[in-house]
This record gives structure tokens, C-alpha cells and sequence, in this order.
């Protein structure tokens, strides 16, 4: 086996990790959410959570990852070999959510691409996502097309690859949403949408924004997934890993704020300030957004800036997914990096064709009510990243204990600053909030209740 790959530099880890949180989590749920549970309370809640309770999964997970110099099938074992089913726990999740998460990359180049091409007026009608989602062959050829592009940057490995890409795609991404969140929140009647995200109304504060929020941080933090693992894998011994930690989550939080930023207004005023528009969930990006960019004035160039960011977002959070299945075939297989690239695109095909022909040929094979990519989605994020995350908690809290972690944190003399709080997380906290999640989303995911 070769000598494992490492960034080169701890801005190349930043940048990679910060890449792979920064996506869809961030740019379309953090603002529906923030949207539905009140704006200014949901972000404030989530931030102290970010700092709080994301801080600890994830210096737990790079700690886990840069210790065992493995990716997430052998961390576990390589620690305690008790502990290696969750390592297949860990490296179910990617390799559930890649197939689709790419699919749903390909509609949102699908999009970036109308409003290139002056397709904009189109997009913004009634039905277009609709129709487009149902048909064959076209959702077909973005996600295909999305793929090979994951796969190329896959191939050329961690330097040349995900690290090169990543140092270009984050400061174009962070310096387009600043661009559209100026000039969405100057538009005309955005002022009050800006006030509703900003400023904390506690009247809509309840236990569900509290579980709306822990679950968010797992979607914009990248966490269970198996890929802080991975990414920490190939982390420098002698670079600060809290620091690290810190700047991933500034990046994160940041962009989760400019996301809110640009949508939020711009629908607010779209809407008169319909609060019910704003939490319609995963239409708003396909098609409350497009409407509200039809209504604004140069509303086709903010349009297309706006879905080149999403692109670009959704680009590096797939890039993450790929990375971390691949790693994992390569650590458990002692295949090279092709052929185990390769073998993740081949079943990643077969995945996410039956995701994307969900909505249309395949519309009427349902389980559970579900249709394939809502079913993979259910199953990876409902059930499974819940189940990692409660058991990666008790593995550092009590089987291997704090002290295996903190260690690594402090192995080039490092002073570990957030020692107490991620020790009193880690074992008490963390768990018995994740475990609300999983009993919500499980009985949301059911029809139970709605969150």
C-alpha cells in the first residue's frame, strides 16, 4: 500500500472540510428552516449549537480520523475491534447518500444552465420542476453529466484533486453569495425579510426549533457521514486540529447566515411577506426562487448567480461523499484509488438512475409510501446518522474515552481550550439530544407528527 495522502497544508484541510459542509444543507434547508421556526431564534439557537455541540462531533470525528490514519470502515476497529460494526454503520451513510445527493446536483445545473441560456421566465412558471423531474432522459444526463465531474476531481486524488478544486470553488462561492445577499437584501421591501432572519422573536421558539436545529448541524456539518473521518485521515500531524475545527465552522456558519441572507428577503418580498411561502420546504428552491427572481429587476443575472453558487456548493459536498466512499474501498479492498473510484461510480449509477427515474417511470414503486431517492434519503439521514452519531458518542465518551481524543488535540503541545466543554458534551449531552432527533425525525419521517 502506498504511504497515505495528506493535504499539504492546513488551509488545503480547511478549505476540503469547510467544502464538503458547505452545500445544499447550508444554501436550500438552513434558510427553509430558520424560515419555519421564527428566523432571528433559529439562527441564534443553531449558532451557540454550532459552537457548542457541532464543535464537539466534529473534533471528535477529525480526531478519530487523523489518530487512526483511516477512513471511517477502519477507525473504530483500528481503536477497539469490538467497535468495527459501526464502521459499516458509518460507511453505509455516504454510500447511501451520494447516488442521490448527485442526482439532485444534476437539477441544480439543470437550472444554472435555463437561466444561462435565458430560460429563466420558463423556470419561474408553474409546473417546469415538475415536468422536468418526471421525465427520463433529462434528469438522466445532469446527474450523469455531474458525475464524471465528481469522478475527475476523485481520480486526481487528494492534492491535485480535492484539495486544487477546493482552494479555487470556496473563495468563488463565498464571494458570489455576498455579491447576491448585498443585492437581494438593497431590493425593494427586502428590509423586513432581513429583520424577520436577524433579529431572535421568541415567541416561535419551542422544543422543535431546538430539534430542527441539532438535526441541521448534522446536514451542514457534514457530521456521521463518515467524511470529517475520512478528510481528518489526511490531516498533518503538526497542524492545530481545535483551530482547524474552528475556522470549518466559521466558514460553515457563515455561509449557512449569507444563505439565509439571499433567500429569505428575496422571497419576503416576493410574497408580501407571506411567512408560509418561506417554509415550503424543498420547493423553494426550484420554485419559489425562481419566481421571486422573475419579479426582481435584473432578476435573470442574480438568478444565474445564485444557482452557479448552489452549483458550486453542491459540487464540493459531492466531492466529499465520493471521497469518503472511495477511501473507504481503498482502506477495505487494498485497491488503488481508480479502481475503487471506479467502483463507486458503477454503483452509484445503478443508485442514483433508480433515484432519478423515481419521479418518473419508477413513480408508482413506493415503499413505505416513499419513493427511491425520499427512501434513501429516509433511511441515510433519519435513521442511520442519528445511530453513528449516538454510537460514535458513547465509542469516544466511554470505550475509548475522552483522553484518546483530547490526546491527539494536544500531541504537538497544543493547549486543548474547549477540553471541558467537549469531555461534558461528548458523554452527557450530545447523546440524549441525538437521540430526541432520531425519535422525531423516525416519527416525522412516518407521519407521526410534522416538524
Amino acid at each position: 500500500m502506498k504511504e497515505r495522502s495528506v493535504f499539504t497544508s492546513k488551509l488545503g484541510f480547511v478549505l476540503a472540510a469547510a467544502g464538503s459542509a458547505v452545500g445544499l444543507g447550508n444554501i436550500w434547508r438552513f434558510p427553509y428552516l430558520a424560515a419555519q421556526y421564527g428566523g432571528g431564534s433559529f439562527l441564534l439557537v443553531y449558532i451557540i449549537l454550532a459552537v457548542t455541540f457541532g464543535f464537539t462531533l466534529m473534533i471528535a470525528e477529525i480526531g478519530l480520523g487523523r489518530k487512526t490514519k483511516q477512513s471511517a470502515i477502519g477507525a473504530y476497529k483500528k481503536l477497539n475491534k469490538k467497535y468495527g460494526f459501526e464502521g459499516v454503520l458509518t460507511a453505509a451513510v455516504p454510500i447511501i447518500i451520494f447516488p442521490y445527493y448527485a442526482v439532485i446536483t444534476g437539477w441544480v445545473l439543470k437550472y444554472t444552465v435555463a437561466f444561462i441560456m435565458g430560460d429563466n421566465i420558463a423556470a419561474s412558471k408553474d409546473g417546469y420542476f415538475g415536468a422536468f423531474i418526471t421525465e427520463t432522459w433529462e434528469p438522466l444526463f445532469w446527474f450523469m453529466f455531474c458525475m464524471v465531474l465528481v469522478l475527475l476531481v476523485i481520480t486526481a486524488g487528494v492534492v491535485k484533486g480535492i484539495e486544487k478544486i477546493s482552494k479555487i470553488l470556496m473563495p468563488v462561492l463565498v464571494l458570489l453569495m455576498i455579491l447576491v445577499a448585498v443585492f437581494v437584501c438593497t431590493a425593494p421591501g427586502a428590509m423586513s425579510g432581513v429583520k424577520y432572519y436577524l433579529v431572535p422573536n421568541f415567541e416561535h421558539f419551542s422544543a422543535k426549533t431546538l430539534l430542527a436545529a441539532v438535526g441541521q448541524l448534522f446536514y451542514s456539518l457534514s457530521l456521521a457521514m463518515g467524511i470529517m473521518i475520512t478528510y481528518g485521515s489526511y490531516m498533518k500531524d503538526e497542524d492545530s486540529l481545535e483551530g482547524s475545527v474552528r475556522q470549518i465552522e466559521f466558514f460553515d456558519t457563515l455561509i449557512a447566515v449569507l444563505a439565509g441572507l439571499m433567500i429569505i428577503p428575496s422571497v419576503f418580498a416576493f410574497s408580501g411577506g407571506d411567512e408560509a411561502v418561506l417554509s415550503s420546504g424543498p420547493s423553494l428552491m426550484f420554485v419559489t426562487l425562481p419566481k421571486a427572481f422573475a419579479s426582481m429587476h435584473g432578476g435573470r443575472w442574480i438568478g444565474i448567480a445564485f444557482f452557479v453558487m448552489v452549483f458550486l456548493a453542491a459540487m464540493t459536498s459531492a466531492i466529499s461523499l465520493m471521497e469518503a466512499v472511495t477511501s473507504i474501498f481503498m482502506d477495505k479492498f487494498h485497491i488503488s484509488r481508480l479502481r475503487a473510484a471506479g467502483i463507486t461510480g458503477a454503483y452509484s449509477v445503478v443508485l442514483g438512475g433508480i433515484a432519478s427515474l423515481g419521479y418518473g417511470p419508477l413513480a408508482n414503486f413506493k415503499v413505505l409510501g416513499m419513493q427511491a431517492l425520499d427512501l434513501m434519503d429516509f433511511v441515510s439521514n433519519s435513521v442511520l446518522m442519528p445511530v453513528v452519531a449516538i454510537v460514535t458518542c458513547f465509542f469516544v465518551g466511554y470505550v475509548i474515552k475522552p483522553e484518546a481524543i483530547i490526546e491527539e488535540v494536544e500531541k504537538n503541545g497544543e493547549t486543548f481550550k474547549g477540553k471541558k466543554m467537549f469531555v461534558f458534551i461528548i458523554k452527557y449531552v450530545a447523546p440524549w439530544f441525538i437521540l430526541a432527533v432520531f425519535i422525531s425525525s423516525v416519527a416525522q419521517a412516518l407521519g407521526f407528527f410534522k416538524l
